[in-house]
C-alpha cells in the first residue's frame, strides 16, 4: 500500500500506479475551519501542522510548502505591529542596508488568509534597487539555515509532500515589491530594461546557489516555484518567456543535477505555454484552471493539455474551486474528476488537484465526492 507522499511522488516521476493521487490545494482556508481558528491564529501556527491534520479528516493526498532563508549580516530589519480594530493587525517595517533604507507596511484579517500591503519597499527605481537587491539577494544561500525546516519535513512523514519553497519567477520576484503593483513594474520593465536584465542574472545566479544548497543539505525531495501575477491571464506569453522561463530552467537544470523534482504553480490562464512546460523539464504543474479565471475547459481541454505535455510533465488540478466545490453538487464534483481521469487514461503523470485553494465555504460533500471519484469503485486505472 502506497503512502500519500509515495503516490504523490509516483505521479511525478510518472510512474504508473492502481490510481492517481487526488490532492485538493486546502492551504489555508479549509484546515483553518477544520481546526476552529481564525485566520490571525492560524498564521502563528505549524503550516505542515494544519495541512497534516486537514489531509488526514478529508483522506487523501497532498501538497504543501515550508521555507528558509538569510538576511546579510549588515541588514537592521525593524518591524513594529499595532491593532487596527479587532479584526486587523498594521505591521510596520523599517530595513537599513548599506545602501539606503526601505520602508513597508502591511495590513492582515482576522478573517482572511492573505493581507494587503499599504506601502512596499521600491518606491523610487533609482534610489530603493540597489538596498532592495542587497536584501534580498546579500545573504549567502550556503548560509541559511535549514534547521526548522528539515523539522518540518521529517514531522510530516508520509501524510503528503511537503515541498520546499525555493523562491519565485523573477517577474513576480521583483514587481510585487514595487509601489503601484502590476502597472508600475510593467513601467520599470519597459523603462529599465537593461538594469532588469542584470538583475534577471544575478536573480538566477542567486536561485542556482539557492536550489544547490537545498539540495545538498536537506533531504526534500521536490522544491517548489510558486506565483503571484506570472501567468497568461496578467502578462503575455512572450513577457514569461522572457523574464520568468530562464529562472525556472536553471532551477529545474540544478534540482535535477541532484536528481530532486520541482513543481510550478502557474494560476490563470496556462495554454499559450504548456508546450514550455516539458521543454524547460518540469516535473509537475499546476493547477490548470478551468473558465473563467482559467483557459484549460471540459474534457476538450484536458486532452489538449495531455497531448501537449507529452508524458514528460505532470499535470495537477483542475476541479473548480468555486463553481463545482462550492456551488456545486456531488455530481458535478464526479463529472469534472471523471473528465480528468478520461482525459489522461493510460498516463501516469496526472493528480487530480483543485483550481486554486479550495474555500472555507466548500461543502464537505463536495470534497468527499471528489476523493470517493478517484478513491472508490470505478475510478479509472492510471
Amino acid at each position: 500500500m502506497k503512502t500519500p507522499k509515495q503516490r504523490m511522488l509516483d505521479a511525478y516521476r510518472g510512474i504508473p500506479a492502481d490510481r492517481p493521487p487526488v490532492a485538493p490545494e486546502l492551504w489555508y482556508y479549509y484546515p483553518a475551519k477544520l481546526l476552529g481558528v481564525d485566520m490571525e491564529t492560524f498564521r502563528r501556527m505549524p503550516f505542515h501542522q494544519a495541512l497534516k491534520k486537514a489531509f488526514a479528516v478529508v483522506g487523501c493526498e497532498g501538497w504543501g510548502c515550508t521555507f528558509a532563508g538569510n538576511t546579510p549580516s549588515d541588514v537592521e530589519v525593524r518591524t513594529e505591529e499595532r491593532r487596527l480594530d479587532a479584526d486587523r493587525i498594521e505591521s510596520c517595517s523599517t530595513i537599513r542596508t548599506p545602501y539606503g533604507p526601505l520602508t513597508s507596511v502591511y495590513q492582515s484579517d482576522r478573517r482572511e488568509a492573505g493581507g494587503w500591503a499599504r506601502e512596499k519597499p521600491i518606491k523610487d527605481f533609482d534610489r530603493d534597487l540597489k538596498a532592495w537587491e542587497y536584501l534580498r539577494l546579500g545573504g549567502d544561500p550556503q548560509a541559511i539555515d535549514f534547521s526548522r525546516a528539515c523539522a518540518d519535513w521529517a514531522e510530516t512523514g508520509d501524510a503528503f509532500l511537503l515541498e520546499f519553497y525555493i523562491g519565485d519567477t523573477f517577474y513576480d520576484w521583483f514587481g510585487t515589491s514595487c509601489e503601484g503593483d502590476l502597472e508600475m513594474a510593467s513601467v520599470y520593465f519597459l523603462d529599465h530594461e537593461k538594469e532588469l536584465e542584470a538583475l534577471q542574472e544575478r536573480y538566477i545566479d542567486n536561485m542556482i546557489r539557492r536550489t544547490r544548497a537545498v539540495c545538498t543539505r536537506t533531504p526534500f525531495e521536490s522544491l517548489f516555484i510558486g506565483c503571484t501575477w506570472s501567468c497568461m491571464s496578467l502578462i503575455s506569453p512572450a513577457t514569461w518567456r522572457r523574464w520568468d522561463k530562464p529562472v525556472i530552467r536553471a532551477i529545474c537544470d540544478e534540482a535535477h543535477r541532484h536528481g530532486r523534482l520541482v513543481h510550478v504553480h502557474l494560476h490563470g490562464k496556462s495554454l499559450a505555454v504548456v508546450d514550455d512546460f516539458p521543454e524547460i523539464g518540469i516535473d509537475c504543474v499546476c493547477p490548470f484552471e478551468r473558465g473563467p479565471g482559467g483557459d484549460v475547459n471540459g474534457l476538450a481541454g484536458l486532452k489538449e493539455v495531455a497531448r501537449r505535455l507529452a508524458g514528460r510533465t505532470t499535470m495537477n488540478g483542475n476541479i473548480h474551486t468555486v463553481e463545482t466545490l462550492i456551488r456545486g453538487t456531488p455530481a458535478d464534483v464526479r463529472r469534472e474528476v471523471n473528465e480528468v481521469l478520461e482525459a489522461f487514461a493510460g498516463n501516469p503523470r496526472v493528480i487530480v488537484g483543485t483550481g486554486d485553494q479550495v474555500g472555507r465555504e466548500t461543502p464537505a460533500e463536495n470534497l468527499a465526492a471528489m476523493v470517493d471519484a478517484v478513491v472508490g469503485g470505478g475510478a479509472r486505472k492510471a
